[in-house]
């Protein structure tokens, strides 16, 4: 955000002004023509407009009006940010009325009129200074109007995780980008607790460098025992025999266990080998089936050592218990799947550095959303005005005064949203995380560790700045804003103000189909 040199106050209104009123060369010299009589009916236009300030200044400092709003809110059980808000708009007819007056005096012709005006605009001036200092000094701190949600995580449904040894479920995740293999692992950890089994994550050679987002050891400690292994040492406990003895494939449409030959070959490159691909059941990506607990157990309970069951990312399985908060598996942590701690302690530095303690996220996702977006009823991608308008909205509501932005948007996307998101009149900055400096040392630690410029790393760091705001604006249909979610709703942070961009609105322009 650019930072301009301070000016005194008449400057600032000088410049205002002039930039708000058509120039002539009468308004910067305020030369006075030869006087003329006006007539009778401007006369009085003229002493009501400077009558009514007046007026509004005697009742100003006559009435006590902190009194009258505390008897309407207590009265009404009006909320103190309600009063606030009234006192902003109070300051902002008092902007307005100085406008019209000063448009009055560039079409006067009197000059003591003129100098009443000028007169009126000084001490409108100092009436707004007054709203301000009154407003921000003689008040107590207004209460946050976005809380915090409590899910009452210690009274969540969990699963005890306790496997067998030397019985493992080996993962395999293929739909999507990070966000959903992420979310099919959460969902083959509740596998392998009801199935009594160490999960196998899968190697980077096959899948993604999970361990360069995720600590491992962090399931497990917050288990107290090993439930989870990489594949390294998987490979090693098996002496580079891996062999998977069963694969019950959840999914058999459009193929089994949403695994392509492509993926087979990877694995088997790896020395993975496998027996037959085995269908339990019909079962399409595209229409997934509610299943409960008892239909994992009776179908993919085995006395093999090493199972697979292919992609689980589209598994409806106790859906309400797997995507509450704080995960189905009973732990002594907020969260299984987080990020690192070096990822969480980065995110935290650049919060410090830039953001502070209250600033809004928003996840603003453009890149390949309009078409996805159009193919659904309603559709959910929306015109950048009306974008602006939703997220002003709720800015106003947190009052908070900066935004966190995590977008694939083009820069002529993010520059227009820029100049359109505003709270009281002035722009909301939208913050990005800048280019790596060598001057800035809040992500010295990414460096150090050479994690800095993997694409993977800092999305998962974009999903924990995200996690970590006071509240959170989601793109619908995302996974990548789904799993942000997910993460304030196990870390505590969750608001009563979440919601995805214009939730409840639908796009006021729909392009046509192909």
């Amino acid at each position: 955000m650019d930072r301009r040199e301070a000016s005194s106050d008449d400057e600032e209104d000088t410049r205002h002004l002039i930039h708000q009123t058509p120039k002539s060369p009468r308004s910067s010299t305020f030369q006075i023509d030869s006087p003329r009589r006006p007539p009778p009916r401007n006369v009085k236009r003229y002493i009501f407009a400077i009558t009514l300030p007046l007026i509004i200044i005697f009742i100003y400092f006559t009435a006590d009006f902190k009194s009258l709003f505390r008897t309407n809110l207590s009265s009404s059980s009006a909320s103190p940010t309600l009063m606030r808000h009234s006192e902003l708009q109070a300051l902002s007819l008092l902007q307005h009325q100085q406008s019209r007056l000063l448009q009055l005096s560039n079409r006067s012709s009197l000059q003591d009129l003129r100098s009443a005006l000028i007169d009126q605009i000084s001490l409108n001036k100092k009436i707004q200074q007054l709203l301000l200092s009154s407003s921000n000094l003689t008040d107590p701190p207004l209460p946050p109007a976005c809380t915090k949600i409590d899910h009452k995580l210690s009274q969540r449904r969990t699963i005890e995780w306790k496997p067998k040894q030397d019985k493992y479920l080996f993962a395999i995740c293929t739909s999507g980008q990070m966000s959903n293999h992420l979310i099919c692992l959460e969902k083959h950890m509740f596998f392998a607790a009801v199935l009594n089994r160490v999960l196998v994550i899968p190697s980077a050679k096959v899948d993604y460098e999970f361990n360069r987002v995720l600590d491992i050891d962090h399931i497990n400690r917050c288990l107290g025992r090993e439930v989870a292994v990489t594949f390294e040492d998987f490979a090693e406990r098996k002496k580079n025999r891996m062999h998977i003895d069963t694969v019950f494939c959840y999914f058999s449409l459009p193929q089994p266990c949403y695994v392509d030959d492509e993926h087979v070959k990877k694995l088997k490159a790896l020395g993975v080998t496998m027996n037959e691909l085995k269908t339990v059941w019909t079962e399409d990506v595209k229409k997934p089936t509610d299943r409960t607990i008892h239909d994992v157990t009776d179908n993919f309970s085995s006395n093999d050592d090493v199972i697979a069951i292919g992609d689980v990312f589209f598994a409806d399985v106790e859906k309400d218990w797997v995507m509450q908060p704080g995960g189905p598996i009973a732990h002594k942590c907020q969260t299984l799947i987080e990020p690192s701690r070096v990822i969480l302690l980065t995110a935290q530095r650049f919060i410090q550095t830039f953001l502070g303690e209250r600033f809004v996220a928003l996840h603003f996702r453009r890149h390949g959303f309009l078409k996805f977006c159009n193919a659904k009823n309603p559709s959910c991608f929306f015109p950048i005005p009306q974008a602006a308008e939703c997220i002003s909205r709720l800015v106003e509501r947190a009052n908070v005064p900066v935004i966190y932005l995590s977008t694939d948007a083009a820069e002529s996307e993010t520059g227009l949203l820029q100049s359109l998101v505003t709270l009281y009149g002035k722009t909301v900055p939208l913050v990005t995380r800048p280019a790596r400096n060598s001057a800035e040392k809040w992500d010295a630690l990414l460096y150090r560790k050479k994690l800095d410029g993997d694409p993977q790393v800092e999305a998962m760091l974009d999903k924990t700045i995200s996690a970590l705001s006071s509240v959170f604006i989601g793109a619908p249909g995302s996974t990548f804003t789904e799993d942000i979610l997910r993460l304030r709703r196990g870390w505590g942070t969750a608001s009563i103000c979440d919601e995805y961009l214009c939730e409840g609105e639908v796009p006021n322009f729909i392009a046509g189909d192909e």
